[in-house]
C-alpha cells in the first residue's frame, strides 16, 4: 500500500502544530508577565532604597530647612548631570571626528612657521638649559682683507671722443684704428 498524501496534507499534523504554538504562546506569555512583576519589584526595591520615606515637620523653620536641603541636592544633581552631557557630547564630538579623518584616509597636517634661530638658541633648544654651549661659527673664519686696485685712467673729455667718431668718417677712424 502506497500512501500519496504528504505531511502537510495530514490533518492530525495541523492539529499537532497548532498545539505546540500555542503552548509556545502560553509559555512566552508566562515569561512576559514575569517579568513584568520583576520590574515592578525592582522598582519598589529602588525607590525603597533612593527615597526615604517623607517625614514632614510641624514647624514652619523645619520645613524650610528641609526645602532648602532638597533644593541644594536638586542643584547638585543637575550640576553632574550637566557635567555628564558634557563628557558626552565631547566623547561623540572626538568619535566623530576620529571617523571623519578615517574616512578621509589622511591626516592634514598643520602648516608650521619659519622660526629664525641662531644657532646659539638652536643648541639650547635641543641639550636644553641645563648645557650652556656657544657656537660662534665667525670665530673660527680666517679673516681676509680686501685688495682694492685703484687705476686711474685719464678719461679725458668725453664730448671730444664722441665728435671724433661720429659720422663715416668716426667710423672709419675705428677701423683705421684696428688695423
Amino acid at each position: 500500500m502506497k500512501c500519496n498524501s504528504s505531511r502537510s496534507e495530514n490533518p492530525h499534523f495541523f492539529i499537532q502544530k497548532m498545539k505546540r504554538e500555542n503552548v509556545m504562546l502560553q509559555l512566552a506569555r508566562e515569561l512576559l508577565d514575569r517579568e513584568a512583576t520583576d520590574r515592578v519589584e525592582e522598582k519598589k526595591q529602588y525607590m525603597e532604597e533612593r527615597c526615604p520615606p517623607l517625614v514632614l515637620p510641624n514647624s514652619l523653620e523645619e520645613l524650610q530647612n528641609l526645602c532648602r536641603e532638597l533644593h541644594e541636592k536638586i542643584e547638585m544633581v543637575n550640576e553632574d548631570k550637566y557635567d555628564l552631557e558634557r563628557k558626552i557630547e565631547m566623547f561623540c564630538n572626538e568619535e566623530l571626528n576620529f571617523k571623519v579623518i578615517d574616512l578621509q584616509g589622511k591626516f592634514k597636517k598643520p602648516p608650521l612657521k619659519k622660526v629664525r634661530m641662531s644657532a646659539d638658541a638652536m643648541l639650547q633648544a635641543l641639550l636644553g638649559s641645563k648645557h650652556k654651549v656657544s657656537m660662534d661659527l665667525r670665530a673660527n673664519l680666517k679673516q681676509v682683507k680686501k685688495e682694492t686696485k685703484e687705476e686711474d685712467k685719464d678719461v679725458g673729455d668725453w664730448r671730444k671722443n664722441i665728435e671724433d667718431k661720429a659720422g663715416m668718417g668716426g667710423r672709419k677712424k675705428i677701423f683705421e684704428s684696428e688695423a
